[in-house]
């Protein structure tokens, strides 16, 4: 084995847990992917990947670069913004990507995109609007 073999090595087992962990981790983010509507824990998704609520924390971060928390949130979040460009209601659209509250939701949808969620479907025509004349006008 060359010197840099045994350095790559040496350094993917500093940065990445062993291959087991990870395939539990993968397991579990794939749980939030299909149950992010559901009133869904820490608890539970660290149960998914069979690993303590903190060492499921640590590696997931390690692997997704935020924490699973973070990560729920982002999957609403895109969710969300589907459903709001497809005209449905912004209290439909809290309560069906799994947000508990309107204010939660607007609060966290803002920091996310800069927009509340009522805005946020005119916002996107004319970025999209402004997008389309950029294009046929440029030379």
């Amino acid at each position: 084995m060359t010197f840099y073999q045994q350095q790559f090595l040496k350094i993917r087992s500093e940065c990445y847990a062993d291959e087991y962990i990870c395939q539990q981790v993968m397991r579990a983010k794939r749980f939030i992917d299909n149950h992010f509507s559901d009133n869904i824990d820490l608890h539970t998704i660290a149960s998914e990947a069979s690993l303590s609520r903190f060492h499921f924390i640590r590696v997931f971060k390690r692997l997704y670069g935020r924490t699973p928390h973070q990560y729920v949130i982002s999957v609403r979040i895109e969710q969300a913004k589907r459903l709001l460009r497809a005209n449905r209601a912004v209290k439909d659209v809290c309560f069906a990507v799994g947000f508990e509250s309107t204010s939660s939701f607007t609060g966290l949808f803002k920091k996310a995109t800069g927009y509340t969620p009522s805005d946020y479907p005119h916002r996107q025509q004319e970025t999209t609007i402004t997008a389309i004349f950029k294009k046929h006008l440029q030379p």
